[in-house]
């Protein structure tokens, strides 16, 4: 009968322990977001959202859909739901907005202490500012 030659259970042991605390502290360190991450790719959805919305023909008069809203309270009025609406389909889902015109805004209260992007876009009617957050 050949001998064999076996390592011992606490040498494997220790071996398991080493590459499980290496592990974690791969984990730790290569896998959480640079700080300010959530801060610039809010900002890129706001920015991208802006850019949509001022490309777009109006409804009913002005330049683009952004200069329509901007022109009088009562087109802003009148565009209000059209405006929600449509940025509701630019965006993803799992994002909350809020549009602020001079005559007035639509979407939802920002929240304090939660990261935000934002994108200023200007038009003849003065400046929208679109606001992100994540839901």
């Amino acid at each position: 009968m050949a001998d064999r030659g076996q390592l011992s259970l606490t040498m494997v042991e220790a071996a398991v322990g080493v590459l499980l605390l290496f592990a974690a502290t791969a984990t730790f360190a290569l896998g959480l977001p640079a700080a300010g991450a959530d801060e610039a790719q809010l900002d890129r959805y706001a920015e991208d959202a802006g850019t949509v919305l001022s490309r777009e023909p109006p409804q009913h008069g002005g330049l683009t859909r952004l200069s329509e809203v901007t022109r009088s309270q009562s087109a802003f009025e009148r565009e209000r739901a059209a405006l929600a609406h449509r940025v509701e389909r630019i965006l993803p889902e799992n994002l909350m907005y809020r549009v602020e015109t001079p005559h007035g805004a639509v979407g939802f209260r920002r929240p304090t202490g939660v990261p935000t992007g934002r994108a200023t876009v200007p038009t003849v009617g003065g400046r929208v500012i679109i606001r992100v957050w994540y839901a």
